[in-house]
């Protein structure tokens, strides 16, 4: 049972609307079932999902743990950047969803991991992720830090919750950037009225903190590294396109019509660093561009 706590900031915002912007893994409608089940409280006390909150109100949430579930371990081929008894660090591809949902129930990174590591992952996020500390989209690639015992989770995780992480992405986004460093300070939080969207206008959101900075300059599109202080859900591709330099083929964020072929965002975890659970040494991990990324980015150098 997962046990989260908030507290509302404002006064005559429905309950399950704040919630819902606020906890990115829930889904209003599952919210709404808490609700009803009474495990969420405010104050204490048991309400319904209209409910208006008042400012000062104690949220505390309770999310079962998910049923468990037949996930089948597959034999799909993993780019393993580093592996020890504690931990593993792959070069997640493009299309690949890092965890069973409805939509993608196999041939994700999990039934991957389940196929190479066997029983030997952490069980702290459950049978659905096991091992998975922390997510990126179905259509970045990159670096992604797996964890082969609670004890590995428990302190990388922490670091997650510190910010003490580095984790740098590259990218390619619309336009030319004006100046050659940056930093996007903006929260962020379920879109107010499309609910498969983040966006940084939400009523509610989150901390959210990105620097960038140019690496090259390509004509119309800029080629940057981008560095997370924070990691919301999409914080890259929301932050880039909120001051008007979307992620070059982000369809959700960018404009509709790409002018290459791509299958998404161009958007890479290169730069992954970390302090080693059991020795305590900081390490950094460098997950190659992927071949579609290098050819894009000779196109564009031809074009300029």
């Amino acid at each position: 049972m997962e046990q989260m706590s908030l507290i509302s900031k404002k006064k005559g915002e429905r309950i399950d609307k704040f919630l819902g912007e606020n906890l990115d893994d829930l889904s209003r409608s599952y919210i709404q079932k808490l609700l009803k089940d009474g495990l969420i409280l405010v104050n204490g006390k048991k309400v319904k999902a209209n409910y208006k909150l008042n400012e000062g109100d104690q949220i505390d949430v309770e999310v079962p743990d998910p049923e468990p579930l037949d996930i089948a371990a597959e034999n799909i081929p993993l780019d393993i950047l580093y592996e020890d008894e504690d931990i593993l660090i792959v070069n997640k591809p493009k299309g690949m969803v890092v965890h069973p949902s409805p939509g993608h129930p196999d041939h994700t990174l999990v039934n991957a991991i389940l196929y190479h590591c066997g029983e030997h992952l952490s069980g702290i996020n459950g049978v659905i992720r096991p091992g998975i500390v922390h997510r990126i989209d179905m259509n970045t690639t990159g670096s992604l830090l797996i964890c082969k015992n609670d004890h590995a989770h428990q302190i990388l995780a922490e670091q997650l919750k510190e910010h003490s992480i580095t984790r740098r992405y590259h990218a390619i986004v619309h336009g030319s950037l004006k100046a050659d460093t940056g930093t996007v300070n903006a929260s962020i939080g379920r879109h107010p009225t499309d609910r498969k969207k983040m966006s940084t206008k939400a009523l509610n959101g989150r901390h959210a903190v990105t620097h960038y900075r140019v690496l090259e300059r390509l004509g119309n599109y800029t080629y940057i590294e981008c560095e997370l202080e924070t990691g919301r859900t999409h914080q890259i591709r929301v932050h880039m396109a909120s001051i008007g330099h979307p992620i070059l083929g982000d369809d959700v964020y960018g404009p509709a019509k790409c002018p290459f072929h791509l299958e998404g965002q161009t958007l890479h975890a290169k730069i992954l660093g970390i302090t080693h659970p059991a020795t305590g040494e900081y390490m950094e991990f460098d997950a190659p561009l992927p071949e579609y990324f290098m050819k894009l980015l000779s196109t564009l150098r031809q074009k300029k």
